[in-house]
Order: structure tokens, then C-alpha cells, then sequence
């Protein structure tokens, strides 16, 4: 079966059948092999974050210049017209006649659906409030299916903010098409929200729900830890009551299985000590790498070039 992407935005992972996403990675493993593949030659991809980013725009835009591609936009929206009041319609109408494709990350759940609606090139959602990160989840896959020889058949520890945390929710729902058992590990207050309990539900799969980490180590595939963020809180004490409520340490790894692997989306607070950073179970570096083949491959099959 022949499978195109071609000018299909990525806005939410269920936007991609588990077919589509697996060709993903298969191009993302084309990409690994050879990074410089000069594809986008005459191409302009925007860039549009306004809100900050490290790994995602950088490896958007290195993405971009390893493929020959020309990059505009903004990291902030510091001397833009959105400081003067320009409204999300306009500026994706505006910078859609310049781009063959939008990059674009906002604070806002939905944004990036309303700007899918309204932009005449694809968009891609780099994330978008406490909604979704795609492309993180693919890159979540990649490193999983790299780390296990399989996405089938695994039981997925999630750690931390459950809650606001969009990287987690996107991989619960990516996961529930290769029959994955889910841990869920946080405080009452940062749990997993019900729509997202509701997708394993509807995909007839398993969860459980704790409170301590050390539960559930000896029986993680994968554990993927979570930064509780700050940002997303809209009272301050509530953030400090729980941001310091899990942290990996190296000994803690001691009875996982073999073929454990400690993820975590970046950046990094105090979640994971840095003790862990040695353990050859640790692939949170590992993955934030992989992040660049998969958003070339994703970039490549969206303008129809692979």
C-alpha cells in the first residue's frame, strides 16, 4: 500500500493512522543513516514559536538546513506584530504566502487547529498549551521502537505532571494502536486527565494509577519522566505543594528489566538525577537527538519529497 502525506498538516497524532506514523519512522531511519540529503532546495519553512523552545526549534530549523532549506520566522514574539496586537488569523494568512510550510508553537490549546484552518500550506503543530506535541511523540516512538525492536505489546511507565504535561498525552494516544499497558505515576493533583483516560478506555487497554515511582520500576518497558511545569500552573502555590514530588536516582534502577530505558521530553529540572546520566538505561540525550531525523522525515513526506 502506497501511503503520501503530502500537504496533510500534522496537528494531533490521531491525525496520522499507525500505518502513516510507522512510514514516519521509517523515513526518520533513512534520515539517521544520512542527515544530509539536500531536498528543500528553493523551499522557505516558517518558523513561528511564540512561546520559548530549545530542542524543538532548533532541531526543527537544523532539520531544515541539513535539507538544503531556508528558514524564517521568530523565537519570540518580541518585535513582531503580535506585540501591536496582530491576531493569530492574520499572521498565519500573512506568512503562509511566504512559506511552503508553517512550524509553529503557541501557548494556546487549539491553536494550531484554528491555524490549520486558515493557513493555505500545511501546518505543523510543535505544540500547542497543554494539548498536544506530535512531533514529540514521534520522536517518543522512534526512540521506543529503536530502544525495543517493537511499539507492540509494552508497558509504559509515565512519571510526574500527568496533568499539563501535552508530550504525555499524545503518547498515550499514539501507544493505544500497539496494544501498550500504561503505569501512571503522580500526585492526586497532576493526574492523567480523564479525556486521555477515556482513549485507553475506548481502545479496550489497561491502566493503572500510583503514587510511588518505586511500585512500578521492575515491570517498565519504557519510564518516561515528566517535568512538572511551572508555566502551566495558574497558582504558584500549588506548584511549589508538588514540584519536587518525584526524582529518578540511579539506584532506583537497580531491578529494572534489561531492556528498561529511561525517556523524558527535556528539559530537565531535578526529576532525574544526574547519577542516571551514566546508566546505559538512560536515553533521554539519545532521544532529543533522534527528534532531528524524525522532524526531517516528517518535513520531507509532508512537502511530498519522500
Amino acid at each position: 500500500m502506497s501511503i503520501s502525506l503530502k500537504n496533510r498538516s500534522l496537528i494531533s497524532i490521531n491525525d496520522y493512522t499507525p500505518e502513516e506514523i510507522c512510514h514516519i519512522l521509517d523515513i526518520g531511519e533513512d534520515f539517521e543513516a544520512n542527515r544530509h540529503q539536500d531536498l528543500l532546495h528553493g523551499r522557505v519553512i516558517a518558523s513561528l514559536f511564540f512561546e520559548p523552545s530549545t530542542r524543538t526549534r532548533l532541531s526543527f530549523e537544523t532539520a531544515i538546513q541539513l535539507l538544503g532549506g531556508n528558514v524564517i520566522g521568530f523565537s519570540s514574539t518580541s518585535g513582531t506584530s503580535v506585540q501591536k496586537g496582530e491576531s493569530l488569523k492574520d499572521t498565519i494568512i500573512m506568512v503562509s504566502s511566504y512559506a511552503d510550510l508553517i512550524v509553529m508553537r503557541n501557548p494556546i490549546d487549539g491553536s494550531a487547529r484554528f491555524a490549520s484552518e486558515v493557513s493555505s500550506v500545511p501546518i505543523i503543530n510543535a505544540g500547542d498549551g497543554s494539548n498536544q506535541h506530535p512531533t514529540q511523540c514521534l520522536l517518543d516512538l522512534y526512540s521506543i521502537r529503536k530502544t525495543q525492536g517493537t511499539l507492540k505489546d509494552l508497558e509504559i511507565t509515565m512519571v510526574g505532571d500527568l496533568k499539563y504535561g501535552r508530550t504525555v498525552h499524545s503518547l498515550v494516544q499514539a501507544m493505544c494502536h500497539f496494544n501498550a499497558k500504561f503505569n501512571f505515576v503522580s500526585p492526586a493533583e497532576l493526574r492523567m486527565p480523564a479525556t486521555v483516560i477515556q482513549h485507553i478506555k475506548n481502545a479496550g487497554l489497561k491502566y493503572e494509577e500510583f503514587t510511588e515511582l518505586e511500585d512500578v520500576i521492575p515491570h517498565s518497558d519504557i519510564i518516561y519522566m515528566t517535568r512538572v511545569q511551572r508555566e502551566r500552573f495558574p497558582d504558584p502555590l500549588e506548584y511549589e505543594k508538588v514540584k519536587n514530588s518525584y526524582v529518578l536516582r540511579n539506584e532506583m534502577l537497580a531491578n529494572s528489566r534489561p531492556n528498561c530505558r529511561v525517556l523524558h521530553p527535556l528539559p530537565r529540572v531535578n526529576e532525574i538525577h544526574t547519577d542516571v546520566d551514566t546508566n546505559p538505561k538512560a536515553y533521554y540525550f539519545q532521544q532529543a537527538q533522534n527528534g532531528l531525523f524524525v522532524r526531517q522525515a516528517l518535513i520531507a513526506a509532508i512537502l511530498g519529497l519522500k
